[in-house]
């Protein structure tokens, strides 16, 4: 009997700190919970829609937080507590900028309300803009408009000729002749039509011949046009490949008995550096196949990192070292380096260090 009375009075204890807790928080009622904006313009702008929310509680209602599902939606809401009775409102809008097709994002909200988070939906379609010659050429060059100013060609093997294209158009009324300036031996750049009457397409066909580099590694070129023999330094295109080494011919042999790369570290981590401060780390480099490893380029994503090393051929069982050193002047914040290391390892021909760490101004 007194343990049916004792389980009684611990139901009524914890009853009644729910009650009393309940009766300490707010409480938010909406209007709607979801909003379909129908079918809207990608060029009409954002489409806002305000959704309006009552404290039904007995005290200030504060909205601790509001979080979109997406960056294209941004969420206003009322900063200042919301008195019992009284109605507030949160802003959502949608930005529907290249985003055709239909949409449903969520809002969710954290309050001082009971079963804390609340979620708030929008939703709609977005009918795609139609696009105008001028959005598929959106590089401005005033004389001519192209698709891109740069041109990629990743990876490109060291017995590889590659071609591409970038696409031009004249918006003007007058013919403009194109001419090149200050081009490497390994690219080859042609304008076709070599004069492009005005209201008109044509291209540049591109060729990067990695036989013609002699080096390995990431290679960028700027090219420099002069539109109607008028030079003007400012109207450049980069063309730019990472030359690997070309393995596919070795046997299964060659591929085992052939140098093997390795690592005592790959990451440094200089944790945290006042800004201006220069740090320094040496990687070890390992061979551990059974040919000479050698190393064809080490190259840094940021002109901040240097790699200085010690020999660029390494035998089989044997070392080399590489000193890196991070420069922070001007920087700020986390930082995140790659130096890239290319060899003639046939299977990891191409392995990445990182250099890492914050820097406090």
């Amino acid at each position: 009997m007194k343990r049916i009375f004792l389980i009684i009075a611990l139901f009524v204890l914890t009853f009644g700190l729910s009650v009393s807790n309940a009766q300490t928080l707010a409480d938010i009622q909406f209007e709607k919970m979801d909003h379909n904006f129908g079918r809207i313009r990608e060029e009409g702008g954002p489409a806002v829609f305000n959704f309006k929310f009552t404290n039904t509680g007995k005290v200030p209602l504060i909205l601790q937080g509001v979080e979109a599902s997406c960056g294209c939606t941004t969420p206003e809401w009322s900063q200042e507590p919301i008195l019992p009775g009284k109605t507030g409102m949160i802003k959502v809008s949608f930005d529907p900028v290249q985003r055709p097709g239909a949409f449903a994002k969520s809002i969710t909200i954290n309050a001082n309300v009971p079963k804390t988070t609340r979620v708030l939906t929008i939703s709609g379609e977005v009918i795609e803009k139609n696009l105008g010659i001028l959005d598929h050429y959106p590089v401005n060059f005033g004389n001519i408009r192209l698709s891109a100013s740069d041109l990629s060609f990743v990876r490109i093997k060291d017995n590889e000729i590659k071609t591409d294209t970038i696409k031009l158009y004249n918006p003007g009324t007058s013919p403009v002749s194109v001419n090149f300036k200050i081009i490497p031996p390994h690219i080859l750049i042609k304008s076709f039509p070599e004069i492009l009457p005005p209201k008109s397409t044509g291209y540049f066909l591109v060729t990067f011949d990695a036989t013609r580099k002699p080096v390995y590694g990431f290679v960028t070129n700027r090219i420099y046009m002069s539109f109607n023999d008028e030079d003007n330094f400012k109207n450049a295109i980069t063309i730019s490949g990472t030359i690997e080494e070309d393995f596919s011919r070795l046997s299964t042999t060659d591929l085992e008995n052939g140098p093997r790369i390795d690592y005592d570290s790959r990451v440094f981590d200089f944790r945290e550096i006042p800004q201006g401060k220069t740090v320094e780390n040496t990687f070890k480099i390992l061979n551990k196949g059974r040919k000479d490893l050698i190393i064809r380029s080490v190259t840094a994503s940021c002109g901040c990192t240097t790699g200085k090393l010690s020999s660029n051929t390494i035998p089989p069982g044997g070392t080399a070292e590489l000193k890196v050193s991070f420069d922070s002047t001007e920087k700020v914040g986390r930082q995140n380096k790659i130096i890239t290391i290319i060899s003639n390892d046939p299977q990891h021909s191409t392995t990445l260090l990182r250099v890492i760490g914050t820097v406090k101004k």
